[in-house]
């Protein structure tokens, strides 16, 4: 099994949910996160007086799946998260070595 973790930005969100169906991810957990990477923030202004934000609002999506799924996910993100502008976010892959479903006891494969 894997964990992807990708960060994305807020307005692709529901593009990106929509295609991970489409390949048969059942499941993702979705956070509001604010961070930077290379852009470092950016300035804007606000009533005539220009603010720096150093943090830009992104979106962290943590998803399970078999691990022969998991580079089939990993294009689906790329592709559908992609602006080509600076921002666009990261994706990281790890291994999970258990998975238990609460409810019914159910471990790893079956978990998912």
């Amino acid at each position: 099994m894997k964990l992807i973790i990708a960060t994305i930005k807020p307005f692709k969100l529901e593009e990106v949910r929509e295609a991970l169906t489409g390949i048969g991810v059942r499941g993702m957990m979705v956070t509001e996160i604010k961070g930077f990477g290379s852009q470092s923030g950016h300035t804007e202004i606000y009533r005539g007086a220009e603010y720096a934000v150093n943090f830009v609002p992104k979106i962290k999506l943590e998803i399970v799946v078999a691990a022969s799924m998991a580079d089939q996910v990993v294009e689906t993100i790329t592709k559908t998260a992609q602006t080509g502008k600076i921002g666009d976010g990261k994706i990281f892959v790890l291994d999970v070595l258990q998975a238990v479903r609460v409810r019914t006891g159910e471990t790893d494969a079956d978990a998912l």
